[in-house]
């Protein structure tokens, strides 16, 4: 086979699509493949030689990918390398436009995809020129990489370190995930995770933001930036195995943590992520399996032996994930994503996942109760079907579990609960596709060679037949209760509703499958059963007389002959007899037994062809006595039927679909059919068998048509001449027969052909059509039925449009027919496309990932090839456009454009089909659709003018005719949609109208993109000519509106401005600047009466004026020659004396001529900090650039705007403008505005200062908010366009600006604020501050001055902050002058100002971090101002009274005493924690230790609102400290504190720092169960403070005990029961007599009884889903203390209830666990006795 291959191919083909081999001419396939692949070669290789990008290459390389969606990869090996080469070569074309690099790159990743094809050898790449690609579409102007030697070992440490230093989530941080998930991915084994693996673990616990605790808090940064599940799947995949297997021993810690927050009673938003997680990571282990035992070996890096996964590994795996899937299976979400899992488990080990959930589905198929159930277990069953009945050596019991399944699925087909109903089906299916339904139970005799588990299957095996008649039994009954009469009143609809449907679909596919499977025995019992069902029983036609229809073709497929020997005499003859009446014909309600007659037949005819022959003449006399009935109903039945006997006999097909080549009628001696249940399909020996038309039923075909097509198409075409008479009813039946003559034979007819259309498009390349074979051979000698057809519509319908347009249902007819004759060759694309969809769903639901090696079911795989066939028939995009296709495209049009909303949608959707088939017919149906906008004609409908609107408008996912990448058809359409505002048929009083030019311009701007100019040089002139013309309308446009306005109130004058101004805009581009008079268009627009115009406008001018932005020199500079300082070896970063030199000091600032041109200005406030550029680049000293405009040597665009600019009136008008308000409280500082400004300033520098200095001082005195606004956005503008100024300009700039702004700032107002702090951090952004050393000195001044009122002190603060946060470790000197100013001042009183000073500290100590190679910074420390905090917060730790916040807020006289100045102090303290939780990268633990102890004091304990700010605060910053990542080494110094709280005097405190425990353990699981000591030193004290004597730390250190037995991070060992057994058996003392006062403090021994029996209980809340074997026991020691004093009962109590509670669910498994003595006291306890009271 090989051999002969590569003899006619002439090479040996890299991987060939293999369905090909089994389609029917497969034989012809090696010769057309082969000329297309000469014909791709040559015309792809002469289209680049000529570079001619469009169309020539661009229509080769889609060849070439629909080449490899027909052949697959059919080239040889150096093919495949030229092809891959070339590609890369066009993706990388410099300035290519944008959709076509896309479909360059997406056939590039097809070339690339399989990997195993090509070695490193074959093929090598540069990476350069997709890094530059990446760079120039990102606009990156950052500096390049260099290349790294060889490989991961160079950043590894680096970033591990950096990752695992950073404490807060940064937005960057899931990249470095995805990174080291790749990089584990690819290179398992080859690095040592270890050290790291605790703390990789406690990340991606966090990460999913689960809720612990009582009351918790979540930092809103943590829930947008964790991590992506995709990538923590993988990673966690790629590190398992290995020696150690250390992750295993991780990942049971994670799940047995999270498996409680799986179980069904708990829901929230991190469900989700959870959920996913369980989806994922069984199908990743799985790929890691199949790649390292059954793929193909390619270049990627081999697992090496020591790190592959052993079977023990996959078993440790499997049952880790076992618990949590089990309980996800009912979860809220559904069962699909614990299904999915299931099938990736059960692949790995069938034995340990199968049988628990077989547990729960058998008592599911039992309960009535509960459908849940039943569709959870069913669905996770379908998945795990072929696991089980492989069974294989770990799981021989599998199969036998068949047939009980099966049988007890039955009740699931139940016309009261459809969701039941389908999945029954689906589980049915899936069962009976994978298994012969024989019985073999004879072959117990005959045999004695079987095996205990194949003798038990042969007996089950004859169950079968009952099951298939019970089955049977089931539908007959569902379908007896839906038909017509049953489920509806007359009044409704007729047809089907959508669930009927898809119970239609469900039944008849299931049960063609039991058919399918069947023996022939039970085959013919089935039979029998179905036929008589049909036949004694009439059915409507509508719902039940489908699904009968529909169970009786099912049987009439699957052994043709038997059944058609029973259906075609039984309904022949009940026909002829029923229309044996002549008055029959014309009745318009026919008799219900006719019609399902009828029905029955049409439906059973769908079966193999050439065993429909032997009935023809019974068949044809049929058609000829129903085709012409006048009911509807009932010709319709008719068409059916002959489009049915048509098809069949003309179309080329697969006829069986057995899961075993040959079908299962062997004698049981030769053949035992047990031995194939579960067998995949074998790809080498298919043995399809098709149905190809002979050439008998070719000749039957063409006698139909000529019996009953030929008469149809002359009686239209007299009635089209006018010669006959025919009524609308006739004219419909007609067309309908014709059509469906044309569906039934349609794969016969050859397309229509003729002369090409050529002239379209200018090309030196072959642009000709690639025809496929499709099997059948036409013959030319007939008459083409198909042009006979084309010929008669296109006179009907123009007969049809003369003289009865209203006729829409023909007109309807008509457009399906030309769709059919255009494209229509034996299958539709939509029917393909969902077929295509449901294979792979199929596929995915019962495919074996890990062997691969496409073992798909047999039916699975014969499918597959059928689609092939399919496939062939439907390509035919670039197809050539030839004269008839442009009739019938006109007609289309014609009709796109009449008076029938419905008949112009039907029709569009045709035309839009047909747009994308032929080759650039757009350019020739375009300027047919303008014409009907045209301003100029009078004789345009108004529905023709919507219809044509449409047209331009394209359909979801075709050709938008306004936005063809086409300059020659834009500079068409564009000026056309702007200019037909003008025409009469407009009116924008129809909001529909209006709507639709929203539309179309909304659709040219999300679709355009910006189309090459450089293919050419002629298409910049081309574009040129565009511009002016587009801009020579838009002109005409406002003229003739201002006349048109004056005669009549015009209704949204501005609307075709808008559009037009819109297209204008989107000719900015940034290789060619826009012509003068378009410059002056957007100029003038900016004073436009409309504000949308406005808008654009302003984007439109920024980017013009980037576009005129002149170039300034740059020049490399040396960092160590400035500061004289050599840089060290290695990695060092942060402050260090190489970079001294950018910081800001207030002692050497420029502020002369002379220091100003010496200094060395770094803008990018990154450089220097990590390391420096491998090249410093600076501008060059202001001497060296070029001059600033002068009016003299301006160009026209220049000369445009700086004309209007500088003219006040302009200036007065526009300013005006920009400070109206737009939406009330909505407007926010407008970055697009900033821009404007700021190109204007940076490229005339200060030449318009002079007209606009008195409208700023005018608008800076102005309080209001818009005008307040308008000067920010001006200042901004100025500061950042003044970058390039000289020194004079600069400080004269300065001079004007600081007193404006100190005037502006004072008039600060709520809603003003954050637009000034905008203003200033847009202004500092990027800057060097030795530059701004005038604004930021002035706003350093004196920001708590206390003037105006604590509000204006907060605002103030803020804009500081908006400077400094931009200017980040450069302004050191800065932040220490602000903190020494601040600190007295951390007492302030009133709240705003307390949290805006919180948040400036954040800021200040941003730059204190502790990551890796960096060293201390030279901006304030954390450690120096806590210090001297806590001094002043003495008073408050000393007393042990409690703190209350009675400090009255004012600034009362004299100087109040310590304790209250500390106890404000700790307020803003506070607020600062607060603030600083989640910004920082890093957080100060050892600092905030040293406040803990003052918190637990304040924090209250009970969740109650009412509390004041201070309380609140420090219960938040409890909250948020116990959540932060905790680094190894600062545990123990944690925990060291929590102990010495937890002795403090106060209960509070010691209730707080077990919750404080709980989140902190909880949020750092893995780090702390890595270090030993720290996880006794937990236990320790969680039970010394079970012996607490205040009750309620008693019983929350027993919560927390609970907890953390939960989440496995303690384990409940045999010395922690018998500690708790000691405790519970403390002897209480005697109570005393009544009379005498009982003591209240609780003796010392009735606390150490409650601490044990608390102890008890914790154990027990610990397992609240499953029963261990310890826990029995302690129930029993449990209840002996029932009767113990208070609150040793109310324990006990609580305890059994909440047993009670979460173990009632499951308690027939947990039962088991229990003796039946200890079940008889549980159930005394557990059954209270008050019920019976």
């Amino acid at each position: 086979m090989k051999k002969e291959q590569a003899e006619i191919l002439g090479f040996v083909p890299q991987k060939e699509i293999v369905y090909n081999k089994l389609l029917p001419y497969a034989e012809k396939l090696d010769r057309e493949s082969n000329d297309i692949l000469a014909q791709i070669k040559g015309n792809l290789g002469r289209a680049v030689q000529l570079r001619e990008l469009w169309p020539g290459v661009l229509l080769w390389t889609r060849k070439l990918s629909t080449y490899l969606r027909l052949y697959g990869r059919k080239f040889s090996k150096e093919d495949h390398v030229l092809f891959i080469k070339l590609l890369y070569e066009l993706v990388t074309i410099p300035k290519l436009d944008v959709s076509m690099m896309q479909s360059f790159a997406r056939l590039l990743i097809n070339l690339l995809k399989k990997k195993e094809l090509l070695s490193q050898d074959d093929l090598e790449l540069p990476w350069r020129p997709l890094y530059d690609l990446y760079e120039s579409i990102l606009y990156s102007k950052t500096e390049h990489l260099e290349q790294h030697h060889k490989g991961f070992k160079l950043w590894f440490d680096e970033l591990m370190d950096l990752w695992v230093s950073v404490q807060n989530l940064p937005a960057w941080e899931g990249n470095l995930v995805n990174l080291f998930a790749r990089l584990a991915n690819d290179n398992i084994g080859y690095v040592n995770w270890d050290p790291y693996i605790p703390k990789i673990f406690t990340r991606i616990l966090r990460s999913f933001n689960l809720p612990v605790g009582t009351s918790q808090m979540v930092i809103p940064r943590y829930l947008t930036n964790s991590y992506d599940i995709g990538h923590v799947v993988l990673w966690i995949s790629s590190m398992l195995g290995g020696p150690q297997n250390q992750v295993q021993k991780q990942l049971n810690g994670l799940f047995s943590s999270i498996a409680s927050f799986y179980h069904p009673s708990n829901n929230g938003r991190w469900l989700m992520k959870l959920m996913k997680l369980l989806q994922r990571l069984p199908a990743s282990v799985v790929r890691r399996l199949h790649r390292e035992r059954y793929k193909k070996p390619c270049w990627i890096t081999p697992v090496p032996a020591s790190h592959r996964l052993t079977d023990q590994d996959v078993t440790d795996f499997v049952e880790s994930m076992k618990q949590p899937v089990l309980m996800a299976m009912f979860s809220k979400t559904g069962s699909m994503d614990a299904a999915q899992a299931l099938q990736n488990l059960a692949l790995m080990r069938p034995e340990l996942v199968i049988p628990p959930v077989l547990e729960k589905t058998y008592p599911a198929m039992e309960t009535l109760t509960e459908p849940h159930q039943l569709t959870a277990t069913l669905s996770c069953m379908i998945g795990m079907a072929r696991s089980l009945l492989s069974g294989g050596r770990h799981y021989p019991e599998g199969p036998a579990h068949v047939l009980p399944l099966l049988m007890r699925a039955l009740p699931g087909v139940d016309p009261n609960d459809f969701s039941k109903c389908m999945i029954t089906f689906q589980f049915i299916a899936t069962f009976t596709t994978l298994v012969p339904l024989v019985d073999c139970s004879s072959a117990l005799h005959e045999k004695n060679d079987l095996t205990e588990m194949e003798r038990e299957l042969c007996s089950a095996s004859a169950e079968f037949e009952d099951f298939v008649l019970q089955f049977m039994d089931r539908c007959f009954a569902l379908i007896d209760s839906s038909t017509l009469e049953q489920t509806r009143e007359e009044t409704e609809t007729e047809k089907m509703t959508h669930l009927e449907s898809l119970v239609e679909l469900g039944l008849s596919s299931t049960f063609s499958t039991i058919l399918t499977q069947c023996s022939m025995e039970i085959f013919k019992v089935a039979l029998e059963k179905v036929f008589n069902f049909a036949t004694t029983n009439i059915f409507e036609t509508r719902v039940a007389g489908r699904m009968v229809a529909d169970m009786c073709r099912a049987a009439a497929k699957c052994h043709p002959a038997e059944s058609l020997r029973l259906f075609v005499p039984h309904c022949c003859n009940a026909i002829t007899h029923l229309t044996a009446n002549e008055d029959v014909s014309n009745e318009e309600e026919l008799d219900k037994e006719l019609l399902w007659n009828l029905q029955l037949l049409s439906e059973v005819t769908r079966v193999d062809g050439e065993k429909l022959l032997p009935y023809r003449t019974q068949l044809v006399q049929t058609l000829q006595l129903t085709l012409r009935l006048r009911c509807k109903q009932g010709y319709t039945l008719a068409c059916n039927l002959l489009h049915h006997i048509l098809r069949s006999t003309a179309l080329t097909y697969p006829t069986d679909y057995c899961s075993v080549p040959g079908g299962f009628n062997r004698p049981l001696q030769e053949y035992l059919p047990i031995k194939d249940w579960g067998r995949p399909g074998d790809l080498w020996n298919l043995e399809i068998q098709w149905h190809v038309p002979s050439t008998e039923e070719t000749a039957f075909v063409f006698y139909v048509l000529d019996l009953l097509l030929q008469p149809e198409l002359q009686r239209l075409q007299k009635y089209a001449q006018g010669e006959q008479e025919m009524s609308r009813d006739d004219v419909l039946q007609s067309l309908c027969i014709v059509q469906h003559c044309l569906l039934g034979a349609g794969s016969m007819l050859p397309p229509l052909d003729g002369p090409t259309i050529t002239g379209l498009v200018p090309s030196m390349v072959s642009l000709e059509e690639t025809k496929l074979y499709i099997g059948v051979d036409y013959d030319k000698s007939r008459e083409n039925y198909r042009e006979a057809i084309c010929k008669v519509m296109r006179q009907l319908l123009h007969y049809i449009l003369e003289h009865s347009e209203d006729d829409t249902k023909s007109l309807f007819a008509i457009i399906k027919i030309i769709s059919d004759l255009m494209h229509f060759r034996g299958s539709h694309k939509h029917e393909f496309d969902s077929r295509w969809k449901s294979f792979t769903l199929v596929k995915k639901s019962i495919e074996n990932r890990l062997h691969g090696k496409k073992q798909h079911i047999r039916a699975l795989l014969i499918d597959r090839v059928l689609l092939q066939h399919e496939l062939r028939k439907l390509l035919v995009e670039g197809c050539e456009y030839k004269t008839v296709h442009q009739d019938l495209l006109r007609d289309l049009l014609r009709l796109s454009t009449s008076t029938y909303s419905q008949v112009r949608s039907k029709a569009q959707n045709v035309l839009f089909t047909a747009l994308g088939t032929y080759n650039f017919c757009c350019r020739d149906i375009t300027p047919r659709v303008l014409e009907l906008l045209e301003p100029t004609r009078t004789d345009v409908t108004q529905q023709q003018f919507k219809g044509a609107l449409y047209c331009l408008l394209g359909n979801h996912g075709g050709v938008c005719l306004a936005n063809l990448h086409d300059w020659e058809c834009i500079a068409q359409t564009w000026p056309a949609i702007v200019r037909s505002g003008l025409s009469s048929a407009m009116s924008l009083e129809k909001p529909s109208i209006v709507r639709l030019f929203d539309d179309l311009a909304d659709k040219v701007h999300r679709q355009y993109e910006t189309i090459g100019i450089d293919f050419t040089v002629s298409s910049v002139a081309c574009f040129l000519i565009f511009v002016h013309k587009l801009w020579y309308n838009v002109e005409l446009e406002q003229g003739l509106a201002l006349q048109q306005d004056k005669n009549k109130e015009a209704v949204q004058p501005w609307k075709f401005e808008h559009i037009a101004i819109g297209f204008l805009s989107l000719l900015l581009r940034d290789d060619y600047p826009l012509p003068a008079p378009a410059v002056l268009f957007f100029v003038q627009s900016l004073n436009h009466d409309a504000l949308v115009v406005r808008k654009m406008a302003i984007a439109a001018m920024a980017g013009i004026l980037k576009q005129l932005k002149r170039p300034r020199k740059k020049i490399p500079v040396s960092p160590c020659d400035i500061s004289g300082v050599t840089e060290p070896e290695g990695l060092v970063a942060g402050d260090r004396p190489g970079n001294d030199w950018l910081q800001y000091h207030g002692d050497s600032l420029p502020s002369t001529q002379q220091d100003w041109d010496n200094f060395c200005f770094v803008e990018k406030t990154h450089w220097g900090y990590y390391c420096w550029p491998k090249k410093l680049m600076v501008y060059a000293p202001a001497a060296e650039q070029p001059k600033d405009l002068s009016a003299e040597n301006m160009n026209e665009r220049e000369r445009v705007i700086y004309d209007h600019f500088t003219e006040p009136m302009f200036i007065k008008q526009l300013i005006e403008f920009l400070s109206l308000e737009d939406r009330k409280g909505k407007d926010k500082f407008n970055p697009r505005r900033f821009c404007l400004f700021k190109g204007l300033f940076r490229n005339y520098s200060d030449a318009f200062l002079p007209v606009l200095k008195p409208h700023m001082e005018r608008l800076a005195n102005d309080s209001h908010e818009s005008t307040q606004r308008c000067v920010a956005e001006i200042i901004a503008g100025l500061v950042r366009g003044s970058k390039h100024w000289s020194f004079s300009k600069v400080e004269a700039l300065w001079k004007f600006l600081i007193p404006l702004m100190r005037r502006a700032l004072s008039n600060i107002t709520v809603e003003t604020y954050a637009d000034w702090g905008t203003c200033v951090a847009t202004a500092c952004e990027s800057r060097d501050p030795r530059k701004l050393h005038w604004l930021l000195e002035m706003l350093m001044e004196c920001p708590l001055s206390g003037e105006g009122g604590s509000f204006v002190d907060a605002c103030h603060l803020y804009v500081l902050q908006g400077g400094l946060a931009q200017q980040e470790w450069r302004v050191p000197e800065l932040l220490h002058r602000l903190l020494s100013y601040l600190e007295p001042k951390l007492t302030q009183v009133y709240k705003n100002v307390r949290e805006r000073i919180g948040s400036v500290l954040t800021y200040i100590f941003m730059i204190d971090v502790s990551l890796p190679y960096t060293q201390p910074t030279k901006s304030p420390h954390i450690a120096e101002f806590t210090e001297r905090i806590l001094s002043q917060l003495k008073p408050l730790l000393e007393g042990d009274e409690e703190i209350q916040n009675h400090v009255v807020e004012e600034n009362g006289v004299g100087e109040q005493d310590e304790r209250t100045q500390a106890i404000r102090l700790l307020k803003t303290v506070l607020k600062w924690l607060m603030a600083s939780a989640g910004r920082s990268f890093s957080t100060a633990v050892p600092q905030q230790l040293q406040l803990l102890p003052l918190l637990f004091k304040i924090a209250p304990v009970e969740n109650d609102d009412s509390y004041d700010e201070l309380k609140r605060d420090a219960k938040t910053c409890l909250s948020l400290m116990s959540q932060g990542l905790l680094y190894p080494e600062q545990i123990p110094m944690v925990l060291k504190v929590l102990h010495e709280i937890a002795g403090s005097s106060s209960w509070h405190a010691r209730f707080s720092v077990l919750t404080y425990l709980q989140i902190m353990v909880f949020y750092n699981l893995f780090t702390i169960l890595s270090n030993e000591q720290a996880v006794q030193d937990v236990r320790a004290l969680v039970i010394r403070l079970l012996e607490d004597e205040q009750l309620e730390v008693r019983e929350m250190a027993a919560t927390t005990l609970s907890g953390f037995l939960q989440c496995n991070f303690l384990a409940m060992d045999a010395s922690m029961q018998t500690h708790f057994e000691a405790l519970c058996k403390t002897k209480l003392p005697k109570k005393r007599k009544r009379g005498s006062v009982v003591d209240t403090i609780p003796s010392v021994d009735l606390v150490r009884r409650h601490a044990g029996v608390l102890g008890l209980s914790a154990c027990i809340l610990s397992s609240p889903y499953d029963v261990p074997t310890w826990m029995p026991q302690l129930l029993m020691d449990l209840s002996a203390h029932l009767n113990d004093t208070q609150p040793i009962e109310m324990t006990v109590k609580k305890t059994l209830s909440n047993f009670r509670r979460t173990h009632h669910d499951n308690w027939l498994e947990h039962k088991q666990q229990f003796t039946d003595d200890q079940l008889v006291v549980l159930t005394d306890l557990l059954v209270s006795p008050c019920y019976y009271a």
